[in-house]
């Protein structure tokens, strides 16, 4: 794929992810762990929750140059664009589906899995555009580099700090949990599954290892596994 194609799914990616996310918010069953805490900050600060997430992202963004320092490459500055658009994607996404007010309970579930589907899509296509890391990603990437750790693991351990601090923050401001439910678990588990449903189905590896975009049916057309 050229650069541009990249990209362009890239963004796309972060489009279908903020569009999760909201879901998954509107749901009422909790929030993902990444965006936890600007979460719990949307409701104490008269800020959105996409201004929130730009602010918590450029807090990683700070965390990667101090870990890496002279490692860190100048490429990854492009995290700063990406987050400013994905931030703006996430108040919109908000704003789209403001009215969704779901009472019954299956509802609830029902939203909550459309968002994870979404979600898990939009890390899918930025996995496929292999572009740049979002900064969530690239903090736990660099703590991996820096220590020597497995990227899963410390990925699990960022997420649970992240919804531990999400606890307290609430616990601080309001004295009781909010944003932080069953929801927050199973979103947490079912992203990533998603993702390994979605990855060998969208895409395919060229010559050189690169995973390309093609949709189920070009596929077959195409003869590619």
């Amino acid at each position: 794929m050229t650069v541009l194609k990249r990209y362009c799914l890239f963004i796309c990616g972060i489009f279908f992810m903020a569009l999760g996310i909201a879901l998954i918010i509107q749901s009422f069953l909790g929030t993902s762990p990444i965006s936890s805490v600007p979460y719990i900050l949307s409701f104490r600060y008269p800020i959105t929750l996409g201004g929130f997430t730009f602010i918590v992202n450029m807090l990683f963004i700070i965390g990667q140059i101090f870990i890496l320092r002279r490692q860190f490459q100048y490429i990854q500055f492009l995290q700063i664009p990406m987050t400013l658009i994905f931030s703006c994607f996430i108040d919109l996404a908000m704003l789209l589906f403001s009215l969704i007010q779901p009472e019954n309970y299956l509802f609830k579930l029902l939203l909550l899995f459309i968002g994870c589907a979404l979600l898990g899509l939009g890390v899918t296509l930025q996995v496929i555009g292999n572009v740049v890391m979002m900064s969530g990603e690239g903090l736990v990437n660099a703590i991996a580099m820096q220590w020597k750790f497995n990227f899963g693991y410390t990925k699990i351990a960022f997420d649970v700090s992240l919804v531990i601090i999400a606890l307290t923050l609430s616990l601080i401001y309001f004295g009781e949990i909010h944003g932080i439910r069953e929801g927050t678990v199973i979103s947490a588990f079912l992203v990533g599954s998603m993702v390994r449903v979605y990855l060998p189905r969208l895409s395919y590896p060229d010559e050189h290892g690169n995973l390309i975009f093609c949709l189920p049916f070009f596929k077959k057309r195409l003869n590619v596994k």
